[in-house]
């Protein structure tokens, strides 16, 4: 399963990036572990001094494995490597740039919110469809989209879960720049380059005070883990799962 991440070092720049395209990056537990490992050797790694997060042309990341959501509904409740991978997003202590060639679901969107710097190709599109399945935000997503986004387009993205174009991302400060999809690798790369250059102890000093308390962010996380694993037990969760079954047929 390791060709499914594959993760890089080009100077002071770890890349990990998302490839399996055949699913349009859908992640499984080995992904989530495989991610997981790739963030904690970067923070045991002073050389490292910024990562990228990226996915392919067309699509950085469909979220969960459907086959794996689905046993997950069965079982009643989130996977433990996607946990872990959810705690180590958010107590990342470098700065996170990411890629975003094309579609974003579910945790393709949430996770781009612990990012510091997005890009993002012009056909890109983020969105959440939890409420469809009867399901809850989740990676902090319910405290990190109101800080970042505002209540209104927080709500509508996360709740109703209307899709932002990359344009809709960028106004909604999901997104710092959009380009053609055959160069967002290489423009967040020269980002993630230019940050790795600034001098370390500053970017970290200043990553933290602008992030905020993590232990808030790891504590929502938690919280929405225990309430996402609820909401799979529910009546309306099992009725979604099955009318998705069904349409599967």
């Amino acid at each position: 399963m390791s060709d499914q991440v594959l993760v890089a070092d080009d100077g002071a720049v770890r890349l990990i990036r998302m490839n399996r395209l055949e699913k349009k990056n859908a992640l499984t537990q080995p992904m989530y572990e495989a991610m997981t490992r790739a963030l904690g050797e970067a923070a045991d790694n002073d050389a490292i001094r910024c990562i990228m997060l990226a996915g392919a042309p067309g699509a950085f990341c469909a979220g969960a494995d459907i086959g794996e959501f689905l046993e997950s509904a069965q079982s009643g409740g989130l996977r433990p490597k996607t946990v872990e991978f959810l705690h180590a997003l958010a107590r990342n202590q470098k700065p996170l740039v990411a890629a975003v060639g094309g579609l974003a679901v579910g945790i393709g969107t949430t996770m781009l919110l612990h990012c510091d710097y997005v890009v993002a190709a012009a056909t890109a599109t983020l969105a959440t469809p939890f409420s469809r399945l009867g399901l809850i935000p989740e990676a902090g997503s319910s405290l990190l989209a109101p800080k970042r986004m505002g209540h209104a387009r927080a709500f509508a993205l996360l709740v109703m879960g209307r899709p932002l174009s990359a344009e809709a991302a960028r106004e909604a400060g999901l997104v710092n720049e959009i380009v053609d999809a055959a160069l967002v690798d290489q423009v967040a790369r020269k980002a993630a380059q230019e940050i790795a250059a600034l001098p370390p102890g500053a970017i970290a000093v200043s990553r933290a005070l602008i992030r905020g308390e993590l232990d808030d962010v790891v504590k929502r996380i938690d919280t929405e883990t225990m309430l996402f694993r609820e909401r799979l037990q529910s009546d309306e969760a099992r009725a979604a799962f099955a009318a998705f079954l069904s349409r599967k047929k």
